[in-house]
């Protein structure tokens, strides 16, 4: 049946309405595409050019050159060497055991090495270099280039290395390198990209690691071409790092080498101050270990005869021991009391070989006493009674603040590790920490160094310092940064009395230039180098009534650990102090047995800048000390230090 004609028009306008908006969407939807076309490839292209470039480049870091570590003479401490190594890419290499044994024919690889690199092949993707041995000679890089076409995947690299030629000697200084570690990397807030890369060292200890950031430098980096599956094809370009600064320290390497040969055999912690600016010439610990052990990581044999040693290689004793300061102490005690004007330099103490305080016998080290002693006397024979009774008059508080004026019981900034505050004990510290009220006994056993008193080798040079100057000396180590000089430690006047000074250095002279001074065996016969100091000897021990009424055990009878330390302190020379020097002898005994001998042969080895000529020393020692100055050549000279720093 035929449509009318109406309903043919009607049915036509409605398709004309439709194909019209149907033509309009796909109008829009192709004008929306060419318009998001235009942007991409014209608007937006610099952007997506770089995305694809990064799916086709990879930038890698390049680990820049650490800075260098050098002596006040400019002789390297730290350096960087060249290290050759050999490294494998699985990928490359085909059947990876069959490469190994062949390469293991041609240069010596510990198997543990050979062991290692395979477990860490294992773990990686195939084509990431893995390193199987570092630290080969030449001729064994030789060998391998000479062989590479039977050695698929293998390839010899060169890099740097952290080598530490004075060993042992400066290794509780200097400190140390070592791998970057997942407790390092919890325990700093720090955001470098280098600590990310695998094996990528830092320092770990001394001037290594308080001076990381200066030492490190900033990465480099390189532009490296990649496939689909990652394998690097081609570099493209570099831009090389900025190395680390170099650093500048003010110790003498040879004097530093002198000192720990000087202490070999003992536990002993010594610190040599140049007066003119604060300068530490030498900070020796002993016993001491090589630094060289802990770069590529410490085997467990070596970390364990280490960490066992009863006399504590590990610790930097100098900077870091503290022990009771004993009768060094003295003239903290005495300088307050002369200052506080509760004493005159002639008035006279009598001392019976003991002192009743509050129901208790204080002991002095004399048994059948001193007499009447004054000041001077006291100082250079080292009566423990006229500090006993001095010391009641002053009270704690105000010997405590001339402690720390004098520079004990305050924490010296160096960037050295663990650098101990020591302790100047007062009435308010023993509240604050033990809850208990400061007794009077407290304060007569601090006025002779002992009880609370702590002090390590370098607040007692620092004391020396402060006492021979009359200034605030502060101890520098760092001398200079990639050149530029750091500020003096020689400070302002400490604002004492300089009578009271004057008579207690005349007093410290007396105590090595007197015959009756405890460390007159000890003393410099040179003119004009004479040496003025003070000794003393800080039990450990309690020593029983019982004990004391059948004889005091002596330290010899004793065992070590449970013997006497020995300390002595002492600036040189009197007329024009040019050094301070403080010596800790773990458990050496008495301080002018042990320690005065040590601090007058490190004073002298300062002044002469050498051997000095045994013209400085009394006749009776001559003899003994050619025969020492010969024994710590030889200790000396095998290890390369001092003849080839000559």
């Amino acid at each position: 049946m035929k449509k009318p004609q109406r309903d043919t028009e009607e049915s036509t306008r409605r398709l004309s309405r439709r194909a019209l908006l149907l033509g309009s969407v796909q109008l829009g939807i192709a004008g929306t595409l060419a318009w998001r076309m235009q942007s991409m490839q014209v608007e937006q292209a610099d952007q997506f050019r770089l995305l694809a470039e990064e799916n086709r480049i990879n930038i890698n870091l390049i680990p820049p050159a650490r800075g260098l570590i050098f002596d006040r003479n400019g002789l390297a401490l730290a350096e960087n060497e060249q290290n050759y190594r050999v490294v494998m890419v699985r990928e490359a290499a085909g059947d990876v055991q069959e490469t190994l044994d062949r390469l293991t024919q041609i240069v010596d690889i510990d198997p543990d090495d050979i062991a290692r690199a395979v477990e860490e092949m294992n773990r990686r993707s195939p084509f990431v270099p893995v390193t199987i041995a570092d630290r080969l000679a030449w001729e064994d890089v030789a060998q391998i280039n000479i062989n590479a076409p039977a050695l698929p995947g293998i390839t010899a690299e060169v890099g740097l290395s952290r080598h530490y030629p004075w060993g042992a000697d400066v290794a509780h200084v200097v400190g140390y390198v070592g791998p970057v570690s997942d407790y390092d990397l919890s325990r700093i807030d720090d955001q470098d990209p280098l600590l990310q890369i695998p094996k990528f060292q830092i320092g770990k200890t001394g001037v290594e690691n308080k001076l990381e950031h200066a030492l490190r430098g900033s990465a480099g980096t390189k532009r490296i071409e990649v496939n689909a599956l990652g394998r690097v094809m081609r570099e493209l370009d570099r831009q090389e790092g900025i190395p680390g600064q170099d650093i500048q320290l003010t110790l003498d390497g040879r004097l530093q080498s002198y000192v720990q040969a000087r202490l070999d055999g003992e536990s002993a912690g010594v610190v040599v101050i140049d007066l003119e600016n604060g300068d530490l010439r030498a900070i020796a610990s002993a016993p001491a270990f090589d630094p060289n052990l802990f770069v590529r990581g410490i085997s467990v044999k070596n970390w364990t005869e280490l960490n066992e040693n009863i006399y504590r290689p590990l610790a930097a004793k100098a900077v870091q021991g503290t022990y009771p300061p004993g009768s060094t102490f003295k003239m903290v005690t005495a300088l307050a009391a002369l200052e506080g004007g509760v004493i005159s330099p002639d008035e006279t103490v009598y001392c019976p070989g003991y002192t009743n305080v509050a129901g208790t016998r204080f002991h002095c080290w004399k048994r059948g006493g001193h007499g009447n002693i004054n000041f001077h006397e006291s100082l250079k024979q080292s009566c423990d009674c006229y500090y006993y009774e001095v010391s009641q008059r002053i009270g704690i508080d105000k010997m405590a603040e001339m402690a720390r004026k004098l520079g004990l019981g305050i924490r010296h900034d160096l960037p050295l590790s663990a650098v101990a505050q020591g302790l100047a004990p007062d009435k308010a510290w023993k509240r604050d920490v033990r809850s208990e009220e400061w007794r009077i006994g407290d304060t007569v056993n601090a006025s002779i160094g002992q009880g609370y008193v702590l002090s390590s080798p370098l607040q007692l040079a620092v004391m020396a310092a402060r006492i021979a100057t009359g200034r605030v000396v502060t101890p520098r180590l760092v001398k200079s940064i990639d050149g530029i000089e750091q500020p003096s430690g020689l400070g302002e006047s400490l604002g004492l009395n300089e009578n009271n000074l004057r008579r207690l250095r005349q007093s410290m002279t007396a105590v090595s230039n007197h015959r009756r001074g405890t460390a007159y065996r000890s003393r410099i016969v040179a003119d004009g180098m004479e040496m003025a100091g003070k000794t003393g000897t800080s039990q450990v021990r309690r020593i029983t009534p019982e004990e004391r009424a059948r004889g005091v055990t002596r330290n010899s009878d004793l065992p070590w650990e449970r013997r006497d330390h020995a300390l002595f302190v002492n600036f040189a020379p009197v007329e024009n102090p040019r050094f301070a020097v403080a010596v800790v002898v773990e458990h050496g005994g008495g301080g002018s047995s042990a320690a005065a001998p040590i601090g007058r042969d490190v004073t002298l080895q300062a002044l002469y800048d050498g051997d000095p000529p045994l013209e400085a020393y009394p006749t009776a020692d001559r003899g003994r000390i050619a025969e020492q100055q010969e024994r710590i050549r030889q200790r000396i000279i095998p290890g390369g230090r001092a003849q080839d720093r000559a």
